[in-house]
């Protein structure tokens, strides 16, 4: 897929705030910090069109970036982080039932990436959200993200403790990946094609009006 155009949507909390073009949705969840938005820019070759922050907890709503115009091809979806202890609980209880009514009734969600950081082990968040999804049977790809942080001779290590710690079958993904590198882009792409029904194209290829890439921001 060729992408022509990228644009901030809509920051939602409640279904009737949701787009209702009927676009297929990709929704990204994870930790704070874990790379969601670095992850979308790197993505949609857009360097600030998702605001990172050193701020863990900033996003606070389901946030809607549409990708090839008016007409459109797909939406990603970027959640709240888990994970954040100076969020208070009755917040973390809010983004919790949100984000529940979103997975298990949200029609147009055909894929949740769970991002995981490759440096670390995952989070006691991190395995009870994928326990979840794998519970609900939610359409689910694991992504490891700041590859670029652990040398490729210890990628193997990292990813086998990942698969371990989330109880991972041989046949769910995990995919490596860097914002900084573009390690993964391509795979990543061809994984949201398929489980989206789109048109293969080069996603390594944006077309000629694309509103900004990474060469020119």
């Amino acid at each position: 897929m060729k992408i022509k155009q990228s644009e901030f949507v809509i920051s939602a909390v409640g279904p009737a705030q949701y787009p209702e073009e009927g676009l297929p949705e990709v929704a990204l969840a994870g930790r704070s910090n874990v790379g969601k938005s670095s992850l979308i820019n790197k993505m949609l070759l857009r360097r600030n069109l998702a605001r990172t922050s050193q701020q863990p907890g900033k996003t606070q709503t389901l946030n809607y970036y549409r990708i090839n115009g008016d007409l459109g091809e797909l939406y990603f979806v970027d959640f709240p982080g888990y994970g954040y202890a100076r969020v208070s609980k009755s917040e973390r209880e809010a983004w919790g039932k949100m984000i529940e009514r979103y997975l298990r009734g949200r029609e147009p969600l055909k894929l949740v990436l769970q991002l995981v950081d490759l440096r670390h082990p995952p989070s006691a968040d991190d395995i009870r959200m994928y326990e979840w999804l794998s519970h609900y049977e939610i359409p689910m790809t694991v992504v490891a993200t700041k590859a670029d942080k652990v040398s490729r001779s210890q990628w193997p290590k990292h990813m086998k403790i990942i698969r371990q710690s989330l109880g991972m079958p041989g046949h769910v993904p995990l995919l490596l990946f860097s914002s900084e590198t573009g390690q993964g882009r391509d795979e990543l792409w061809s994984l949201i094609e398929k489980s989206a029904s789109l048109s293969v194209e080069s996603p390594s290829e944006p077309a000629n009006n694309a509103q900004e890439t990474e060469d020119n921001a």
